[in-house]
């Protein structure tokens, strides 16, 4: 089943981070490290490129992220002309220091001092912005929590050295164009569990795990490596059944469970350094789709 996740409140907050886009120096995008091109919103790209605005794109949660992946899509948006790319991590305050230099650095008409830089951190939910956000500010700011959305209206605040900085709710987009976009963010918990059903989620995970993972599968659930060639997604799904003794009454396979159990095993990092697409998983699956990527092979930029 295709997943769609578009809250009543994002509509007013597109609205109103159009207008502050108008009075921003610098956008900041904060993206997903394993799902750096799924968790882009397109409806961010079309406003900075309206208001022809640099672009620091932060791929956050890299510590989960496989390096190697990371590494790639980090050549891949520093090749865009007006975007800078970082890989970080939220959760550590000498990462997030380095963040108000490096806008700067992508509006160096703001270096004089006569008016402040001004910065708007975007991205869809669940991504870090609010963390990132109480990290610069060090203090909290900025609620924080497990669940998508939580953030719902702007606030601006004064980083000082002339400097001011806005956060903004999380912004999904009204449709999610490749199914498998969703099961990628619905996996990655930026999507309202109301949305999803974890089973279908897990099955994908699952499915997507023994195609380019399957040594961190076998490793974590002790899976000899032959078992796992003869299965598929829900196989995965039964085999951390099995494992975990996920059992309903009458002894039967409790699935909602042990989805639960491989999707927390992914998001927390449990699993291992994972990561979901990379610029070339991310072309094959346009090209399936039917789309077409620019010039150089890249899928298009958001």
């Amino acid at each position: 089943m295709p997943i769609q996740w578009f809250p009543g409140h994002m509509t007013s907050a597109r609205k109103k981070a159009a207008e502050t886009m108008a009075l921003t120096d610098v956008v900041i995008e904060v993206l997903d490290a394993r799902i750096p091109e799924a968790s882009s919103n397109p409806m961010i790209r079309e406003l900075r490129l309206f208001r022809q605005r640099p672009c620091l794109k932060i791929l956050n949660k890299t510590d989960l992220a496989d390096p190697v992946a990371t590494r790639a899509w980090l050549d891949y948006f520093n090749s865009q002309p007006g975007v800078k790319a970082v890989a970080l991590s939220c959760k550590k305050p000498g990462d997030v220091a380095r963040v108000p230099a490096l806008c700067q650095g992508l509006a160096p008409h703001r270096n004089d001092g006569t008016k402040p830089l001004r910065i708007m951190i975007m991205g869809i939910p669940n991504v870090g912005k609010s963390t990132m956000m109480n990290a610069l500010l060090k203090r909290r700011v900025a609620a924080v929590g497990d669940e998508p959305a939580v953030t719902k209206q702007q606030q601006t605040f004064d980083l000082g050295s002339h400097t001011t900085i806005t956060d903004t709710p999380g912004l999904m987009w009204p449709k999610i164009e490749h199914d498998s976009d969703g099961f990628m963010l619905a996996a990655s918990h930026a999507i309202g569990r109301n949305a999803v059903i974890d089973e279908e989620v897990a099955e994908f995970l699952g499915n997507l795990l023994l195609d380019r993972y399957p040594a961190l599968l076998a490793s974590r659930y002790g899976v000899a490596p032959e078992r796992l060639e003869a299965l598929d997604g829900v196989g995965v799904v039964e085999t951390v059944a099995a494992k975990r003794g996920c059992r309903l009454k009458g002894g039967a396979p409790d699935l909602e469970k042990a989805s639960q159990i491989l999707l927390n095993d992914y998001r927390s990092g449990a699993l291992g350094r994972i990561s979901l697409e990379t610029p070339e998983t991310r072309r094959a699956m346009l090209a399936q789709d039917g789309e077409v990527t620019t010039p150089a092979g890249n899928p298009p930029s958001a």
